[in-house]
């Protein structure tokens, strides 16, 4: 089937609001397949994907060790009973989580008398901390199960976010997902339990040398935003702070290394939890396996999805053992949160070969050290002298080329240009940010040094118009 005539499908059949499709036939393209960091389309024309399909194919699209496992299990058990009936795998995956998210904090060097939940101290000599999940199927899913978590167990429904948030688009997320894209048509059926305050701007010190525009806002730092959350907690009954540690949609806002840290003791000044939405940012994205740990932040919850099975549908939310077992109580035959698909077998199955691969791959290393020198490249890009400035930013594997007029306002038409002309080069990039005027880049963190080189040229010729 030709991009023509599928694109006609789904303008015939899909709801209008899904699919963007160009009057011109330039966008979308179909995909037909995917390969490691290459994804052909329909007419069998090969590209360079930057956007690893939203970060999902983290160890490459169609990972052989990964893609074998989802077969293997596909073959043996298709489906289970969530909550019901429990399979093998699950159990396995649960355990996995638990080790390489709390068990991997608590016994690092730097945690020994680290403040943790209410005053907490976790030491060496004393009982593991250990991590317990809910098993979701999509992102946001993961961020509402840690909502419905904050709320049985501190009983205050106020949940502080921060402009510019993006965790989803159910009923519950939205109320934590700042754009009015999203939110604004769903308003009266919302009961807008989050708050709002500003992101802190932070990011590598190279893309902090030139002063804003006339046109854009104010730098805000972590003092700022510690008053207005101190304020919140004296006039709200807030039981949650959820964030995200670097905000992917939001425009990859990186924050200053002492915002995460600042979070955690204001949470547990106030009995409040943190909740992480590392959707984006985990299983080595930013050169770490989480982003959290970059500043050595401890959460209570932290939501994960995207990369974490290389393309099945499953998602997780997963706290601190002692946390969750008061605040969920014990079964007693029917669960009140669960769904058909919790904790698919297939899913769990690639999810423990995507594990392996990162492992085996070192692609937490991988991303940091390319990630060096991809941002380093950016921060050369030169727009059209006098009519585009351009401001790079990342960590790991996970960057952003904010595009800017000369006035300082979004170069929202020509990131969209650029964007598409790559498309049309043979390359794969998406616009971050409310505006649309960032270009970001989540390649799978199997690309090499050379492709990076090739698409960064074919960047600045196409910024330049060349």
């Amino acid at each position: 089937m030709t991009t023509r005539q599928t694109t006609q499908l789904l303008r015939d059949y899909e709801s209008q609001n899904v699919t963007f499709c160009e009057p011109d036939g330039s966008w979308p393209i179909v995909w037909e397949r995917a390969r490691g960091v290459h994804v052909w389309d329909a007419e069998g024309k090969k590209y360079l994907d930057l956007t690893a399909a939203f970060g999902v194919a983290a160890a490459g699209h169609a990972n052989p060790g990964v893609v074998r496992a989802g077969q293997q299990q596909m073959a043996k058990l298709l489906h289970a009973m969530g909550d019901v009936h429990p399979h093998a795998l699950k159990a396995q995956l649960a355990r996995e989580l638990s080790r390489i998210t709390f068990e991997r904090w608590f016994v690092a060097a730097d945690v020994r008398g680290r403040k943790v939940a209410r005053g907490r101290s976790i030491r060496r000599g004393t009982s593991a901390v250990t991590g317990k999940t809910i098993f979701c199927n999509s992102g946001f899913e993961a961020v509402e199960a840690a909502l419905k978590t904050a709320i049985l167990a501190t009983g205050k429904r106020g949940v502080i976010a921060f402009e510019g948030a993006y965790h989803g688009l159910g009923y519950g997320t939205l109320n934590a997902t700042h754009r009015d894209h999203f939110r604004g048509p769903f308003r009266s059926q919302l009961r807008e339990f989050g708050h709002f305050v500003p992101f802190p701007v932070g990011g590598d010190v190279r893309n902090l040398k030139s002063k804003p525009g006339k046109n854009e806002p104010p730098n805000v730092g972590c003092y700022e935003v510690e008053k207005h959350i101190r304020s919140l907690f004296r006039r709200e009954k807030i039981g949650a702070i959820l964030v995200e540690p670097i905000q992917a949609r939001g425009g990859c806002n990186i924050p200053p290394p002492e915002f995460l840290p600042l979070l955690r003791q204001l949470c547990d000044e106030h009995g409040a939890l943190l909740i992480l939405d590392e959707i984006y940012t985990g299983f080595g994205r930013t050169g770490k396996w989480f982003a959290c740990e970059h500043s050595g932040t401890v959460p209570d919850l932290i939501c994960l999805g995207k990369a974490f099975t290389g393309g099945f549908p499953l998602s997780a939310c997963v706290g601190r053992a002692d946390l969750m077992d008061a605040a969920w109580p014990a079964s007693t035959g029917e669960a009140i949160h669960t769904s058909t698909f919790l904790g698919h077998p297939v899913g769990c199955a690639m999810a423990l070969a995507q594990l392996a691969e990162i492992r085996r791959l070192k692609l937490c290393e991988r991303s940091e050290r390319l990630g060096k020198d991809l941002l380093a490249r950016l921060c050369k890009i030169q727009g059209p002298r006098s009519k585009v400035i351009c401001r790079a930013r990342g960590i790991g594997l996970m960057a952003g080329l904010e595009l800017l007029n000369a006035d300082g306002s979004p170069a929202t038409m020509e990131s969209l240009r650029v964007i598409k002309a790559m498309l049309h080069h043979g390359y794969i990039l998406l616009p971050e940010g409310a505006p649309g005027n960032v270009i970001s880049f989540t390649p799978p963190l199997t690309i090499t040094e050379a492709q990076l080189i090739q698409m960064v040229s074919a960047l600045q010729k196409v910024l330049l118009g060349a």
